[in-house]
């Protein structure tokens, strides 16, 4: 590592990041890899979409993440009259020190929790893009900075549900990942039963790290080390999906950059201060899928037609040879 590097150990990333994944698997039975995925968007410094029918637990882990952190959290419920205002807030004039007032909106947190985003128009889903990508908002003219760390995990159930609105193209490319939670299976479902009855597992979450901590976490993830071939390697799949007559729309730049960095934090969860193709090939999927559009009459039976032509993909561009310019 540099000398710059963060003061924490591999053995203290390991610890650290242990205690947030048990806390938080202690709300979700039974989804390791959803877990995974918020955790590493938080360390990835993305954001993370949770597309699914209702009632799977999405709002959980989202609420279970936050519980876990003691930092600033705030809740929207996207509904069709929330207004752009709401999110990022709005300047309200004083009568006595004759001045305009900034007044923050619900954005300002550490963790932000848009529960259904697609139940609100696309203006007001517009409002979350300077924040997601440049952890700031503007009003009137003036740039105010969100805190550090910055998540927004956001919950949304498929487009054919009644009364939600398509997120715009944009707005999807803000997300570093999208997962599904899936139903639970028996024996995890039965357990929901007989600890539910009574009171909500998030009752018992406590914080098992702070604000602090997670950037000192962030921090050690941005300096794992990505060989030239492997910046080759995830460059070489996004434009193969730019390329791909299955696909209409490929991925965009920051597909590619969030596809490294997610990869960074995917080796660190491992145990590794490097990252491997199968890092990146790992995560093409829940990284790139949201953002690709299907060409027109494309269709798989069986499969999803984004997610077919991408595991096509995958199984086509050539792996870098291990020790291949590093």
């Amino acid at each position: 590592m540099p000398e710059n590097a963060p003061s924490i150990t591999a053995e203290d990333f390991a610890e650290q990041t242990s205690r947030i994944i048990a806390s938080v698997s202690s709300v979700i039975d039974g989804k390791p890899d959803a877990v995974r995925s918020a955790l590493t968007c938080l360390l990835a410094e993305g954001h993370l979409l949770i597309e699914d029918v209702p009632g799977v637990g999405k709002t959980m882990l989202a609420r279970a993440l936050a519980a876990s952190v003691d930092a600033t959290v705030r809740r929207i419920q996207f509904t069709p009259d929330l207004l752009p205002g709401d999110v990022t807030g709005v300047a309200v004039y004083d009568p006595v020190g004759r001045e305009f007032e900034f007044k923050r909106g619900a954005i300002f947190a550490h963790i932000v929790i848009a529960d259904e985003i697609n139940r609100a128009s696309p203006k007001t889903q517009s409002a979350l893009l300077e924040a997601m990508e440049e952890q700031q908002v503007t009003v009137d003219g003036s740039t105010h900075r969100l805190p550090e760390p910055f998540l927004v995990v956001a919950t949304q159930n498929p487009l054919e549900m009644e009364g939600t609105y398509p997120l715009p193209e944009a707005q999807r490319d803000r997300f570093m990942m999208r997962i599904s939670m899936g139903y639970p299976d028996a024996a995890a479902e039965a357990l929901m039963l007989r600890q539910r009855e009574m009171s909500s597992p998030l009752d018992a979450v406590a914080p098992v790290t702070d604000a602090a901590a997670v950037r000192r976490l962030i921090a050690w993830a941005r300096r794992v080390h990505v060989a030239e071939s492997l910046e080759e390697y995830a460059v070489a799949l996004a434009q193969a999906t730019r390329m791909d007559p299955n696909l209409h729309l490929g991925a965009s730049p920051r597909a590619t950059l969030q596809l490294v960095r997610a990869a960074k934090v995917h080796a660190a969860l491992d145990g590794r201060e490097f990252i491997v193709p199968d890092d990146l090939a790992d995560l093409v999927i829940p990284v790139f899928a949201h953002r690709l559009l299907a060409a027109r009459g494309v269709h798989r039976a069986g499969a999803q037609p984004v997610e077919a032509a991408l595991k096509q993909i995958i199984a086509r561009v050539p792996v870098p040879f291990a020790g291949a310019r590093v």
